[in-house]
């Protein structure tokens, strides 16, 4: 586990840039599937859920638990709090439901130039992103906290309604917005972008088991963080919610705020990387140790 643990390492400024490179990034993408209209086929509505490829990408050749945790920060405050949309303690579930599928699918992947490894994990964060969804809206109907929303033209079974909606996001996220993308980009950044950030590549020469990866630690701590999360949108559905922010002056403005926040977030990722190449040209610049 020694050789494990030495694989890979970043220094505490280099995890804050992935952060912040992730939170930036991903928000970006957040406003852009905002102005992405849904196609409607009947009673089944085919539509963009996230742009999954960039915080998978992110944490594949990155640091998996820093991009994760970015993403989701990024997608709080570029795409809920600056669009005067957050929901107050109901955000919770989506924030721990989303950073656990993207932590473990970047965990999955020991070599990023697998591609079986890739695709795998393409499946993966998207699959636990919205099973984990569909348990907690199938158990909020179940214990009679919110109603069944049923669909024109489809029987009003909940597992039929959720296992479509699963299907769907599976079909269009999953492959268009997951798979493809990560399976062409991750190759070929691999190795090149992480020396332009003044960061090594992850090594994937050393063997990690499927065991080793998913430690109980791990399993124990994501099946409270599951629980945790149903029970905020519990709470938030049964009107015990607190530090919503929908102010009115948003409306005034329309899609106005959502190129603000597209701003906001390009001001941020400019200046995350214009900082880690400043990085990187003093560490270049710095004199190197010489051993006799």
């Amino acid at each position: 586990m020694s050789t494990h643990k030495k694989r890979y390492e970043l220094t505490q400024s280099q995890k804050l840039m992935v952060f912040i490179l992730s939170m930036s990034l991903y928000g970006i993408s957040n406003m852009f599937t905002e102005l992405i209209p849904a196609i409607q086929l009947g009673p089944i509505e085919l539509k963009v859920e996230y742009f999954a490829f960039i915080p998978l990408t992110l944490c594949i050749l990155f640091h998996p638990l820093y991009a994760a945790i970015g993403a989701s920060f990024g997608e709080i405050i570029f795409g809920e709090l600056l669009l005067g949309q957050f929901g107050g303690l109901g955000e919770l579930e989506k924030f721990i439901q989303f950073t656990l599928a993207m932590y473990i699918a970047g965990l999955l992947v020991r070599d990023p130039r697998n591609r079986k490894q890739l695709a795998i994990a393409a499946f993966v964060a998207v699959g636990i992103d919205q099973m984990l969804g569909a348990i907690v809206d199938m158990g909020k109907v179940w214990f009679g906290i919110e109603d069944l929303e049923a669909l024109p033209g489809i029987p009003e079974s909940i597992l039929l309604i959720e296992g479509i909606g699963f299907l769907n996001a599976m079909l269009i996220t999953g492959i268009l917005f997951s798979l493809l993308p990560t399976l062409y980009l991750v190759p070929r950044l691999y190795g090149k972008i992480e020396p332009l950030l003044g960061m090594k590549p992850r090594d994937g020469r050393i063997p990690v088991t499927m065991g080793e990866v998913l430690k109980p630690r791990l399993l124990i701590l994501a099946v409270v963080l599951v629980f945790i999360a149903a029970a905020s949108e519990f709470l938030a559905e049964s009107d015990i919610n607190f530090a919503v922010w929908e102010p009115e002056f948003v409306e005034q403005y329309g899609n106005g705020i959502t190129w603000l926040s597209i701003g906001a977030a390009t001001v941020v990722l400019v200046l995350t990387i214009m900082a880690a190449l400043r990085a990187k040209r003093r560490q270049s610049a710095a004199p190197k140790d010489v051993t006799p």
